[in-house]
């Protein structure tokens, strides 16, 4: 892993790259972030990691389908306040007119007052339609442009108040497998700092597992049976005890 002011950056393979991403949120995890059970943890950075957690590739995905998916719904324009409440945009309009003729008999009625709040309320109905018309349309535009363009062109983005992260294919390796750049940057400088040193201890602890691994590996190997290493030649010299 590579570590530097852009973030934590890994080249591999795709089991490197799933990895990488479960090491970040175990190291986020360890520090305070992600823990439905905590009571002073910030529910925005909460629902920020459940967005990586959602959006960072897992080991039955491949790029160009699920992370490419994943990546387009992010990038996604937000949902207006009529999507918000479950309104379609007929829906608003149908009711801006209903307010908008409200209006006209409370002004036959001398009631002036309140056919300006209705005309008021049927002018905000009306933007609310052409606002949730417009996000959908404007979505379907970049659903299709950022799956079949931008992700030609760039990395595949994941941005959000808590992380910063990117992942793109590079060239095949030697074995002609395939290889990728990951790369996470941790928004918070202190978080920052404390995911840095949770890394950390993270790869001294695979590696002494790995180590112990090979140690055990021996052992059992020798309480199976398998042939020890040869014994020196007679005309080596042999140690003697007396």
């Amino acid at each position: 892993m590579e570590e530097s002011i852009s973030g934590f950056k890994i080249r591999g393979d795709w089991g490197d790259v799933v990895e990488h991403g479960e090491r970040i949120s175990r190291a986020l995890r360890d520090a305070g972030v992600g823990s439905s059970d905590d009571s002073d943890a910030d529910d925005g950075l909460t629902d920020a990691f459940e967005e990586w957690e959602e959006w960072r590739p897992k080991a039955h995905e491949t790029l160009d389908a699920d992370v490419s998916e994943k990546t387009a719904d992010q990038a996604s324009v937000e949902e207006g306040k009529g999507e918000q409440v479950g309104k379609e945009p007929d829906e608003d309009i149908k009711t801006a007119g209903e307010k908008l003729s409200e209006s006209y008999e409370q002004l036959e009625d001398d009631d002036a007052e309140a056919a300006v709040d209705n005309w008021r309320e049927s002018i905000d109905y009306v933007a609310r339609a052409a606002d949730s018309a417009s996000r959908k349309a404007l979505r379907r535009v970049e659903d299709t442009v950022y799956q079949n363009v931008m992700t030609q062109l760039a990395p595949y983005y994941f941005d959000n108040a808590l992380i910063s992260a990117n992942v793109q294919q590079s060239a095949r390796g030697n074995d002609d497998a395939e290889r990728f750049v990951f790369e996470v940057n941790v928004n918070d400088d202190d978080l920052k700092d404390e995911v840095s040193d949770r890394l950390s201890e993270l790869e001294d602890e695979i590696d002494r597992w790995h180590v112990e691994v090979e140690k055990d590996t021996d052992a059992a190997e020798a309480i199976e049976g398998v042939e020890p290493p040869p014994e020196p030649e007679d005309d080596e010299p042999k140690s003697t005890t007396n």
